[in-house]
């Protein structure tokens, strides 16, 4: 088996089936043959020549088992060997576009986009316009060339649609009354809180009520507001009650913060809440109006925001946000933000123009924040000040009291006036709909046959969360029969972590940082479950090193390597591919850690792009971590592998250390999704091509994918 990254020759025989595939293309008429359908193709192509009306035809049957062998690969993970399996297949069919099609996925998953780009353009034209095949090519085609090649205004980043409602009441039958906040999960789902009812529930991506939680014994008292501590556990404000309940991560009441009161340590009507980056806990009193402050164990520690010299005091303070050491708190009928540092000290105003009377503040993706404001929703940046009004202003039923970003990019609103969660998606998501990939196919227990789909929105960010009412999964038009979910690999789970060293001159000063940093990985990784699945240094040519987990000493040494390894001439790029290909056939949470200097150096990139090796990562589902030593910065390189990846630069040496953030990629979300269903197709013996398509909607948006493969030949 040939995988990519494994060796330099590996590397030269990706390079010759580019070259093939390029010098091919440069022949390939502008028009091609179109074809009937992809099954009549089939039966010219992967039928056995005797049961063809072509007669004895050689080349289809090379043909065949070159395909068959270049699907095998691909679900194998081997997408070199892949490619050179279909490149073969090509040469007894050219221009066919079932083998264009596949040979495209091989290059995608490759890494390889603007080939695969082509191949699937050459795949396109061999299809009449209007066939499906033809349609869903071109849909491939215009979903990955948009993303390659979109750089989004602010305007458009800011421009949100209404996609749907959450609704609290069906018919007579009441689900749950005046919503007051929202706060988003890890899988997808968000907890509500339900001012009208007493309490708290959490709805899945579909708007179904999956967990109810109504606090102690005596039950909430008016919650208002919720917010997640650094460890998970939850804090709800009591409007009535006067106080903060804590709860599970799973919202299981634990203790009250606070008593009803005006004393210190004593709250009256809390709304808002925030956590800061210490995990310190701020309550907005509307009734004291002022802000309280108690420590991680709910210990009080301050109030502030009464009226001095420098502050005119809150009038009506509501919510409350916490960013980069800086407190911003909206006072509603004020009609302002204010700013304080954590030490209750008055910064200033950040914006009193534009707003009507803002309630809940939540931090925006990209630092901004969100803002609440009666019928609208807005961003304002903390930076310039600017509001932008993101949704239209509603009708006067309308009344948005918290609000909250999902994990698939879609913001929810408490409408209190309505009863309702309303859904806001951005144009672009959209406008793009979903992008679906059946990644895997296993049929080695035909009929049944298992699946792997993965579910991304336009910017690669994964869409999780889903179940099997959101997929359709079909043979030749009619419904697979036996449709059984088996996981979405939503929930925790292990991490498989594969370490890339970089072997350069500048790092040969550094070898007891790249140590520490070694067994600080292998802490984090032991702790959680975790594994470290290989070491690839990278110097002028990717090497495997030598380890034991448990072994602090074999750690040791593979931290260290040889001292003739440190050298200017080090190949990123290379021991990159060598260590994401390691991890392919792992676990769906998976990483490359890149112990590094923070530069790359200009022989970083000699055979594959940073683009390139950026797409391998992404196009399967692994996140790029880069460990900073010595306490440089990360280069523009190195964050443009993190930002499209999901992944993170760390410093080696920063307060908290990198274990944290290692150990939390067990709750990174993931877009894989799996299926098994029995399948009704005649296999000619093993020897047919089966078809198999995946249809997935959410909230407005689809996406669908066609894939086949090959029974065990009998």
């Amino acid at each position: 088996m040939v995988d990519p990254g494994k060796s330099k020759s590996s590397e030269h025989i990706l390079d010759a089936a580019v070259l093939s595939s390029e010098a091919r293309l440069s022949r390939v008429p502008a028009l091609r043959t179109p074809t009937l359908c992809v099954l009549l193709l089939l039966s010219c192509l992967f039928l056995p020549a005797q049961d063809s009306a072509l007669g004895t035809d050689i080349d289809a049957l090379n043909a065949r088992e070159s395909f068959r062998i270049g699907l095998d690969a691909y679900n194998r993970y081997a997408f070199n060997e892949a490619i050179l399996s279909l490149e073969q297949a090509l040469s007894y069919k050219p221009n066919e576009g079932l083998i264009l099609d596949w040979l495209g996925k091989a290059y995608y998953r490759s890494g390889l986009e603007a080939i695969a780009l082509r191949e699937w353009r050459a795949a396109q034209a061999t299809y009449q316009s209007t066939a499906s095949e033809a349609t869903l090519i071109r849909n491939r085609i215009e979903f990955i060339g948009r993303r390659r090649s979109f750089f989004p205004t602010m305007e458009e980043v800011s421009r949100y649609v209404e996609t749907g409602f959450f609704p609290g009441k069906y018919d007579k039958l009441t689900i749950y009354r005046h919503p007051t906040s929202v706060l988003a999960c890890d899988d997808g789902s968000v907890w509500a809180v339900a001012y009208g009812s007493n309490e708290i529930i959490r709805l899945d991506v579909n708007g179904v009520v999956r967990v109810r939680r109504r606090g102690p014994l005596v039950g909430f008292d008016r919650p208002y507001d919720i917010a997640r501590g650094l460890d998970g556990r939850l804090f709800v404000s009591e409007f009535q009650g006067g106080r903060v309940s804590v709860l599970s991560e799973t919202g299981e009441w634990l203790s009250f913060i606070g008593t009803k009161g005006s004393g210190d340590g004593q709250l009256l009507g809390p709304a808002g809440l925030a956590v800061d980056e210490a995990g310190y806990i701020y309550a907005a009193e509307f009734g004291n109006r002022r802000i309280s402050k108690f420590d991680p164990d709910g210990a009080f520690v301050h109030s502030f925001g009464k009226r001095d010299d420098i502050f005119p005091g809150f009038l009506a303070p509501t919510g409350i946000a916490c960013k980069d050491g800086i407190i911003y708190a909206a006072d509603g009928a004020a009609k302002a933000i204010y700013m304080f540092d954590s030490n209750g000290a008055y910064l200033g105003i950040l914006n009193s123009e534009g707003l009507n009377a803002p309630e809940s503040l939540k931090i925006f993706p990209g630092g901004s924040l969100l803002v609440s404001d009666t019928r609208r929703l807005l961003l304002v940046d903390t930076d310039s000040t600017i509001v932008k009004e993101i949704t239209p202003a509603g009708n006067s039923r309308i009344r948005y009291v918290g609000a909250d970003v999902d994990n698939n990019g879609n913001i929810l609103a408490a409408n209190f006036n309505e009863s309702e969660i309303t859904v806001f998606s951005s144009i672009n998501d959209v406008a793009s709909g979903l992008f679906v990939q059946i990644e895997r196919i296993v049929a080695d227990r035909f009929p049944r046959v298992t699946l792997e789909i993965s579910v991304h929105d336009a910017n690669r960010r994964p869409i999780v969360g889903l179940d099997q009412s959101n997929f359709l999964l079909s043979e030749q038009g009619y419904p697979a029969a036996e449709q059984v979910f088996l996981g979405s690999f939503t929930a925790p789970s292990p991490v498989d972590i594969s370490v890339l060293i970089e072997r350069s001159d500048r790092n040969a000063a550094m070898r007891s940082d790249i140590t520490a940093a070694l067994r600080d990985i292998a802490a984090a990784m032991k702790e959680s479950g975790g594994n470290i699945t290989s070491i690839v240094s990278a110097g002028t040519q990717p090497v495997l090193e030598k380890f034991t987990i448990d072994n602090p000493a074999t750690l040791d040494r593979a931290a260290s390597g040889n001292a003739s390894a440190y050298t200017p001439r080090w190949a990123f790029d290379l021991g990159a591919r060598l260590a994401a290909t390691d991890l392919l056939p792992r676990s769906k949470r998976r990483a490359v850690v890149f112990l590094s200097s923070g530069e790359f150096g200009g022989l970083a990139f000699e055979q594959y792009s940073l683009s390139d090796i950026a797409a391998y990562f992404a196009n399967n589902n692994i996140k790029f971590y880069c460990v900073l030593l010595g306490g440089t910065e990360a280069s523009e390189e190195i964050q443009y592998l993190c930002d499209e990846t999901g992944g993170k630069a760390l410093k080696l040496y920063r307060p908290q250390g990198i274990g944290p953030a290692l150990k939390s990629l067990a709750h990174a979300p993931t877009a894989v999704y799996s299926f098994s269903y029995t399948s009704g197709l005649p296999t000619d013996f093993g020897r047919a091509f089966l078809p198999v398509s995946a249809e997935v909607n959410l909230l407005g948006r689809s996406g669908r994918d066609e894939s086949g493969y090959f029974a065990p030949l009998e």
